[in-house]
């Protein structure tokens, strides 16, 4: 869904045809034999694209979200990219909770436990107080959703997300008018985050990010619980993350245990460990470049020293027909 003008893509990055309707049918199918009736269809509708064969083997949640998820509402729209391999997508994360490789997510998230799991709503809404994700997900109808996803380290992906509109959740808890920014917090447990607990962590844990109200009641802007079809994997952020798809990726934060309501603009961990370097807004920006290194390309996944996928970048990531509006007379290289 929502990948645009497709004038731009190269016909090398096209996806087979097959791959998109079983992916699609997969999503559409349906559950009355259950998930196991289910699995077993994935399974043989799948094997076109080996990355499924991964995502059914390793991902799991509890019963209540996988029957939810396999309820979602397939991505209707003709892919004009192809998806990131299952492997890139759960196999390179920056996730520093885990750690600051790339593989280190994929590596020591194995023990994380995402359910149960409860998020709090504060700040300036009517309806505050702890709910038990089951409960916040009642009544919701997934979607899935087809985004691109660009590190402010230059690299990209496409991946499948299944998720839900952000503005339904946050309309049910009736934010008032003082409502001016939404923020966001990870989980902090050093149990199960291994990084938390390291003495030469520059990061004032836990990791907070925020939107702009209007940014967060955006069409675009998700929460996702799910990729692939299957239950979000412990490394992608489980079990509730945020996907921003035209911000950089350090805006998606995940693992989500608080969203709260306020009247200013909340600090976020990145804008206070490096603000010369990262952005409050985070917005993709070809135009403005990272201190360090330029953002008029990136490299799209898979990619490798001798088979390099470098493409240009697109104005806040390709969806600037849907979002520019939210940025009418602001300086982006100011407010970068």
């Amino acid at each position: 869904m929502l990948i645009k003008k497709p004038s731009d893509i190269p016909a090398s990055e096209i996806t087979p045809e097959s791959i998109y309707l079983a992916r699609r049918d997969f999503m559409r199918g349906s559950i009355a034999t259950g998930l196991l009736g289910a699995a077993s269809l994935s399974s043989q509708n799948l094997m076109a694209d080996p990355s499924y064969s991964a995502a059914e083997a390793v991902n799991k949640g509890p019963e209540w979200l996988n029957t939810q998820i396999a309820r979602a509402k397939a991505d209707t729209q003709k892919l004009t990219e192809s998806l990131t391999p299952f492997e890139h997508v759960t196999g390179h994360n920056n996730f520093y909770e885990f750690g600051y490789d790339k593989t280190d997510p994929a590596k020591y998230s194995k023990r994380f436990k995402p359910d149960p799991w409860q998020v709090e709503i504060a700040g300036q809404v009517a309806k505050p107080g702890k709910y038990n994700l089951e409960d916040l997900l009642k009544g919701i109808d997934l979607e899935e959703r087809v985004y691109r996803l660009r590190c402010v380290e230059a690299w990209s992906m496409v991946i499948p997300w299944v998720g839900f509109s952000l503005a339904s959740l946050l309309k049910k808890f009736e934010p008032n008018s003082n409502a001016k920014y939404v923020s966001f917090v990870t989980l902090k447990d050093s149990r199960q985050f291994p990084a938390q607990a390291g003495s030469l962590s520059t990061i004032d844990w836990p990791y907070r990010e925020a939107l702009r109200i209007d940014e967060a009641m955006h069409p675009l802007t998700i929460l996702a619980v799910g990729l692939y079809g299957k239950t979000l994997p412990n490394q992608n952020g489980a079990p509730l993350r945020l996907v921003v798809p035209w911000k950089y990726g350090f805006k998606s934060i995940k693992s989500i245990v608080k969203i709260e309501f306020t009247d200013r603009q909340p600090k976020t961990t990145w804008s206070q460990i490096a603000p010369s370097e990262y952005g409050f807004y985070a917005n993709v920006n070809p135009q403005v470049d990272h201190p360090r290194w330029s953002q008029a390309h990136e490299r799209r996944l898979p990619s490798s020293l001798f088979s390099p996928n470098v493409i240009p970048t697109q104005m806040f990531n390709g969806y600037a027909d849907q979002v520019s509006n939210l940025y009418t007379g602001l300086d982006l290289r100011k407010f970068y």
